[in-house]
């Protein structure tokens, strides 16, 4: 009976955040308001970018799936790829310190001498990552 209540009430709880997130969703945020013609002044990326960034991903990804099973040496592949591979030519010059910032932190997870330390310098990548995309405006990141 205990656990019957428990999964009822947390049910409810989760249907109530869905339905406040919803809610808050629906009416816009004053800062969201003032921001957006800064946003629309950004030029947008173009394909080739896009793609090379959809790389970035790719690898990104197969480096956190091995830390994620353990794996160290299997990481070290994809943030080799990530410390080095060519950029694209067309890369704005104000999103270069996210690009040094996640080459830094890939050649960390190369060296690291375990997984703790290359964990740490994933998400280092990871926010490398997020913060090109936000100063990019790239949606989805």
């Amino acid at each position: 009976m205990k656990l019957n209540t428990l999964l009822v009430l947390g049910f409810a709880l989760i249907a109530l955040g869905c339905a406040e997130k919803e809610k808050e969703e629906a009416v816009p945020d004053e800062a969201a308001v003032t921001e957006e013609p800064a946003a629309e002044m950004r030029t947008t990326p173009d394909q080739d970018f896009l793609e090379h960034m959809h790389k970035h991903a790719e690898q990104l990804d197969a480096l956190n799936f091995a830390l994620a099973d353990d794996d160290l040496e299997a990481a070290r592949t994809p943030a080799y790829w990530l410390s080095r591979h060519e950029s694209v030519d067309n890369v704005d010059a104000d999103l270069n310190e996210f690009l040094y910032s996640m080459r830094i932190a890939a050649e960390a997870v190369e060296v690291a001498p375990d997984l703790e330390t290359a964990r740490t310098a994933a998400e280092q990548i990871n926010a490398a990552c997020q913060g090109c995309h936000d100063a990019a405006g790239v949606e989805g990141g």
